[in-house]
């Protein structure tokens, strides 16, 4: 999710779900220990409970950074062992660690010994050239033998070379099967699936295997699906639902003050143009914020006039 989840979208989807865990994009060590910390690790704290997720390889590097990310609040530090792109691979961390399974164990282990809260792992099924199940079951067993409890598992196989990020998402086949079949030969393993899982009542039946379902793309295309996650997935009231319209009023007061901190409309407008999909209206709200919000004194204004052009009704709301 490099470039979607940043702080403003978590912002923004914590107004839709108090319970899930958010993610943040994959920070590289390089960036936090020679870059700027501050702004990378910057988040709202009502952005609770997030994980922060990091790519590299070196052990003394992540623990390093596994420090910074628990100085300043996080809940999970994540490592990242699954994405596929061409960049990552250069910097030699993502999904080309699944072929070094010693390796991984060890930066899991330094970052557990640096750390007090949570490290986790985010891996495919495997790679090319190590696609078995007994390749998985190895690496999560090593992996696991560095102090790793939990596993997020996108349930594909990543192709290493001739396939884009993109493709890598859709061509290697999902294999559900491959996951739940994991938590069956490691139960004292919290395995999570990811990959494909287009809304709640798509995780459900996961739900019921596994420990826990990553939505990434859906939940941002359509972020209002996550509105009943907390009562569908968590248990909690359904009367707390909350609704479109005062997602969009609550809204407001943050965007005026990331405003006034420098910030430009359109880095906040462009994750809430899916909020109203499958809405009477959502064309025009996506049109207006998506013409509007680049001005350079574009205000809150603009998303307020974006609201005017959505009626009224909103299906499925409770508090208005």
């Amino acid at each position: 999710m490099m470039d979607w989840t940043d702080r403003f979208d978590r912002y923004f989807l914590r107004l839709i779900t108090r319970r899930s865990l958010l993610y943040t994009e994959m920070i590289t060590t390089g960036a936090l220990l020679h870059g700027d910390a501050d702004r990378f690790l910057a988040f709202d704290p009502s952005e609770h409970p997030v994980a922060c997720q990091l790519g590299g390889s070196s052990p003394a590097d992540l623990a390093k950074a596994a420090t910074m990310v628990e100085a300043v609040g996080y809940d999970e530090v994540n490592l990242n062992v699954g994405c596929p792109s061409d960049r990552v691979q250069n910097g030699q961390f993502g999904a080309c660690l699944m072929a070094e399974p010693e390796l991984v164990r060890d930066c899991v282990a330094a970052m557990r010994d640096a750390v007090s809260i949570p490290v986790t792992v985010k891996s495919r099924i495997g790679i090319n050239g190590r696609d078995s199940y007994e390749a998985l079951v190895h690496f999560i067993d090593t992996v696991a033998q560095g102090g790793c409890d939990t596993f997020i598992v996108h349930a594909r196989i990543a192709i290493l070379e001739g396939l884009s990020p993109k493709q890598n998402r859709e061509i290697p086949p999902l294999q559900y099967e491959t996951v739940h079949r994991l938590k069956r030969d490691f139960p004292a393993l919290s395995i999570s699936l990811n990959g494909g899982v287009q809304s709640l009542e798509a995780a459900l039946p996961h739900l019921s295997v596994l420990d826990g379902v990553m939505i990434g793309r859906a939940a941002y295309q359509d972020p209002y699906c996550l509105a009943q996650a907390d009562s569908l997935i968590f248990g909690d009231a359904s009367d707390q639902q909350i609704s479109r319209r005062h997602v969009v009023r609550m809204m407001l007061p943050y965007i005026e003050t990331q405003l006034s901190e420098g910030v430009a409309l359109h880095h906040i407008t462009r994750h809430i143009l899916g909020l109203f999909n499958g809405l009477p209206g959502a064309r025009r709200w996506r049109r207006f914020l998506s013409e509007n919000a680049y001005g350079s004194h574009s205000g809150p204004e603009v998303v307020q006039q974006a609201l005017a052009l959505v009626p009224e009704e909103d299906v499925g709301a409770v508090l208005a």
